[in-house]
Protein backbone atom coordinates (compact mmCIF):
# COMPACT_ATOMS: atom_id res chain seq x y z
CA UNK A 1 0.00 0.00 0.00
CA UNK A 2 3.04 2.22 0.74
CA UNK A 3 4.35 1.42 -2.57
CA UNK A 4 1.33 1.97 -4.09
CA UNK A 5 0.54 5.40 -2.76
CA UNK A 6 3.95 6.97 -3.40
CA UNK A 7 3.14 5.93 -7.08
CA UNK A 8 0.07 7.09 -7.51
CA UNK A 9 0.87 10.49 -5.59
CA UNK A 10 4.09 10.84 -8.32
CA UNK A 11 2.16 10.58 -11.32
CA UNK A 12 -0.60 13.09 -10.01
CA UNK A 13 2.66 15.18 -9.21
CA UNK A 14 4.35 14.69 -13.18
CA UNK A 15 0.98 14.81 -14.35
CA UNK A 16 0.19 17.97 -12.49
CA UNK A 17 3.56 19.61 -13.90
CA UNK A 18 3.16 18.34 -17.62
CA UNK A 19 -0.10 20.18 -17.42
CA UNK A 20 -2.47 17.06 -18.26
CA UNK A 21 -4.23 17.15 -14.76
CA UNK A 22 -5.20 20.46 -12.98
CA UNK A 23 -5.57 21.28 -9.43
CA UNK A 24 -9.04 21.28 -8.14
CA UNK A 25 -7.85 24.70 -6.09
CA UNK A 26 -4.70 26.86 -5.80
CA UNK A 27 -3.02 27.85 -2.97
CA UNK A 28 -4.29 31.67 -3.41
CA UNK A 29 -8.00 29.64 -3.53
CA UNK A 30 -7.19 28.14 0.08
CA UNK A 31 -5.60 31.58 1.76
CA UNK A 32 -8.37 33.75 0.45
CA UNK A 33 -11.18 31.64 1.63
CA UNK A 34 -9.47 30.80 4.99
CA UNK A 35 -8.57 34.78 5.51
CA UNK A 36 -12.59 35.68 4.99
CA UNK A 37 -13.69 33.00 7.03
CA UNK A 38 -15.29 31.38 4.41
CA UNK A 39 -15.42 27.69 6.14
CA UNK A 40 -18.10 26.62 4.27
CA UNK A 41 -16.52 27.26 1.23
CA UNK A 42 -16.17 23.82 -1.52
CA UNK A 43 -12.21 24.05 -0.81
CA UNK A 44 -12.93 22.96 2.90
CA UNK A 45 -15.75 20.59 2.40
CA UNK A 46 -13.44 17.89 1.14
CA UNK A 47 -12.10 16.01 3.78
CA UNK A 48 -9.32 15.01 1.30
CA UNK A 49 -8.22 17.82 -0.11
CA UNK A 50 -5.10 17.74 2.12
CA UNK A 51 -4.02 13.93 1.09
CA UNK A 52 -3.73 12.83 -2.22
CA UNK A 53 -6.51 11.23 -4.41
CA UNK A 54 -5.88 7.85 -4.97
CA UNK A 55 -9.38 6.94 -6.17
CA UNK A 56 -8.80 6.72 -10.01
CA UNK A 57 -11.60 5.32 -12.23
CA UNK A 58 -9.01 4.32 -14.94
CA UNK A 59 -7.44 2.25 -11.94
CA UNK A 60 -8.09 -2.14 -12.60
CA UNK A 61 -10.56 -3.06 -10.12
CA UNK A 62 -7.66 -4.66 -7.33
CA UNK A 63 -5.75 -1.04 -7.70
CA UNK A 64 -9.08 0.66 -6.81
CA UNK A 65 -9.81 -1.57 -3.45
CA UNK A 66 -6.51 -0.56 -2.68
CA UNK A 67 -6.71 3.28 -3.47
CA UNK A 68 -10.16 3.61 -1.54
CA UNK A 69 -8.29 1.38 1.40
CA UNK A 70 -5.69 3.77 1.64
CA UNK A 71 -7.88 6.80 0.92
CA UNK A 72 -9.80 5.66 4.12
CA UNK A 73 -7.04 5.40 6.30
CA UNK A 74 -5.93 9.03 5.76
CA UNK A 75 -9.30 10.43 6.03
CA UNK A 76 -9.13 8.58 9.54
CA UNK A 77 -6.11 8.70 10.77
CA UNK A 78 -4.61 11.41 9.49
CA UNK A 79 -7.96 14.17 10.00
CA UNK A 80 -10.39 12.89 12.12
CA UNK A 81 -8.30 11.55 14.32
CA UNK A 82 -5.87 14.19 14.29
CA UNK A 83 -8.85 16.73 14.84
CA UNK A 84 -10.14 15.25 17.60
CA UNK A 85 -6.50 15.15 19.01
CA UNK A 86 -6.21 18.88 18.47
CA UNK A 87 -9.63 19.93 20.45
CA UNK A 88 -9.32 17.42 23.27
CA UNK A 89 -5.73 19.20 23.69
CA UNK A 90 -7.69 22.62 23.77
CA UNK A 91 -10.60 22.05 26.02
CA UNK A 92 -7.76 20.74 28.52
CA UNK A 93 -5.93 24.28 28.72
CA UNK A 94 -9.24 25.99 28.48
CA UNK A 95 -10.39 23.72 31.42
CA UNK A 96 -7.52 23.79 33.42
CA UNK A 97 -7.09 27.49 33.38
CA UNK A 98 -10.21 29.36 33.35
CA UNK A 99 -8.72 31.97 34.91
CA UNK A 100 -6.67 32.59 31.25
CA UNK A 101 -7.42 33.79 28.02
CA UNK A 102 -6.27 31.97 25.34
CA UNK A 103 -5.66 32.29 21.22
CA UNK A 104 -5.35 29.34 19.28
CA UNK A 105 -4.24 29.64 15.45
CA UNK A 106 -4.16 26.18 13.65
CA UNK A 107 -3.52 25.71 9.86
CA UNK A 108 -5.67 25.76 6.97
CA UNK A 109 -5.87 21.67 7.34
CA UNK A 110 -7.78 21.81 10.83
CA UNK A 111 -10.89 23.55 9.07
CA UNK A 112 -10.73 21.10 5.95
CA UNK A 113 -14.11 18.41 5.62
CA UNK A 114 -16.25 17.27 8.44
CA UNK A 115 -14.83 16.66 11.85
CA UNK A 116 -12.46 19.63 12.07
CA UNK A 117 -11.37 20.90 15.13
CA UNK A 118 -13.98 23.68 15.24
CA UNK A 119 -16.67 20.74 15.19
CA UNK A 120 -15.13 18.99 18.23
CA UNK A 121 -14.59 22.07 20.39
CA UNK A 122 -18.75 23.13 19.46
CA UNK A 123 -19.56 19.70 19.82
CA UNK A 124 -18.48 20.10 23.40
CA UNK A 125 -19.99 23.10 23.90
CA UNK A 126 -17.45 25.69 22.95
CA UNK A 127 -18.09 28.94 21.38
CA UNK A 128 -16.00 29.01 18.75
CA UNK A 129 -15.15 32.72 16.86
CA UNK A 130 -13.38 33.37 13.45
CA UNK A 131 -11.19 36.55 13.74
CA UNK A 132 -10.46 38.10 9.84
CA UNK A 133 -7.12 39.46 9.14
CA UNK A 134 -6.46 43.13 10.55
CA UNK A 135 -9.07 42.86 13.31
CA UNK A 136 -7.87 43.05 16.65
CA UNK A 137 -8.42 40.52 19.20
Amino acid sequence: QVLFALNQTLLQHESLRAGSLQAPYTTEDLIKHYNCGDLNAVIFNHDTSQVPNFINTTLPPHEQVTAQEIDSYFRQELIYKRNERMGKRVMTLLKENTDKSFFFAFGAGHFLGNNTVIDVLRQAGFEVEHTPPGQPI
